[in-house]
């Protein structure tokens, strides 16, 4: 019996085919395992978010910032805007929510999902809504958090706003 040339570097190419196939589906679809150190990253990540929704509800938006990185290289993108820093960041929202005729109003956070991206940074979205005397405001957000010395704190806030479910509602014919 004679041996044909090249079939075993055929042979070679179908199995190392198949390990790199092999490799992706366990890196995309094998569900990721959860470590304890995801687990402490995301319970301390929603008390950041719990302890500035309790803050903005005092109206103490001092309080509220420390869940904000204290640096000039903070960044807050929210509309057309984004703002640098966190002295910026704290005028901004100090402009908007306390200004002369303006009101803090009553803050939730909802659908919070906390992901880990290694052991010192982690992402966080979820909808936002503010409940005000006159209106109500809400829409969604992406943070991106970083474990400092401080504790967790958010580096990067995206924050996006939709006109109230009461502002879509069409009267009724």
């Amino acid at each position: 019996m004679s041996k044909t040339p090249g079939r075993p570097s055929w042979i070679l190419i179908m199995m190392v085919m198949l390990l790199i196939v092999l490799a992706i589906v366990m890196k995309f679809y094998i569900p990721q395992v959860t470590t304890r150190t995801d687990l402490e990253a995301e319970h301390a990540i929603r008390g950041v978010l719990d302890a500035q929704a309790a803050a903005w509800n005092r109206g103490n938006l001092d309080a509220f910032m420390e869940g904000y990185w204290k640096s000039p290289d903070l960044k807050f993108f929210s509309g057309k805007d984004i703002t640098s820093g966190w002295e910026a960041t704290l005028k901004r929202y100090r402009d908007k929510y306390q200004g002369a005729g303006r009101e803090m109003g009553q803050l939730t956070f909802s659908d919070v999902e906390v992901k880990s991206c290694g052991p010192n940074d982690a992402w966080a979205r979820g909808r936002w809504k503010l409940v005000k005397s006159k209106e109500t405001v809400e829409g969604l957000y992406t943070l991106i958090l970083r474990r400092l010395p401080e504790g967790w704190r958010i580096v990067h806030d995206h924050t996006s706003a939709g006109p109230s479910p009461a502002a879509d509602a069409k009267p009724s014919p």
